[in-house]
């Protein structure tokens, strides 16, 4: 490996996470709860659904590094792919809470654990999908 191929790994490394970073801070500005406050204070269905959160952009973000010739093409991909995930997410759960009257946001916040593994799975389910699209 020679000194370029590494400083170009930590480049995209850097921006990776930097974005992951922004992605989840944008990802709490739309949660009517704060993820670090709940899971300080040990709610476990937050804490399970932050991870499957966390794990799914990661695999969306390391899906378009594999697969994009540069950096800003990268970095854009997992943008929008965020959005279309965001977007999933809320119409799924739109869709439970007039079917079921499952109210996934209120269960997690209430630290309904089953509530976070299903909130969280929507979350590494679109990933998987959007993944296979990239």
């Amino acid at each position: 490996m020679t000194w370029n191929e590494i400083l170009g790994t930590l480049l995209w490394t850097a921006s990776g996470a930097v974005l992951l970073f922004i992605l989840m801070s944008i990802d709490a500005l739309f949660t009517k709860y704060r993820d670090l406050v709940e899971m300080k204070n040990g709610n476990m269905a937050v804490t399970v659904r932050f991870v499957l959160k966390l794990a799914a952009q990661g695999y969306i973000l390391s899906r378009s590094i594999a697969t994009s010739e540069n950096l800003a093409e990268a970095l854009l991909v997992s943008f929008i792919s965020f959005v279309i995930l965001f977007l999933l997410e809320w119409l799924v759960e739109v869709i439970l809470r007039k079917l079921a009257d499952l109210r996934l946001e209120e269960g997690v916040r209430g630290g309904m654990v089953g509530y976070g593994l299903i909130a969280g799975s929507l979350h590494a389910v679109g990933a998987l999908i959007i993944g296979a699209c990239l």
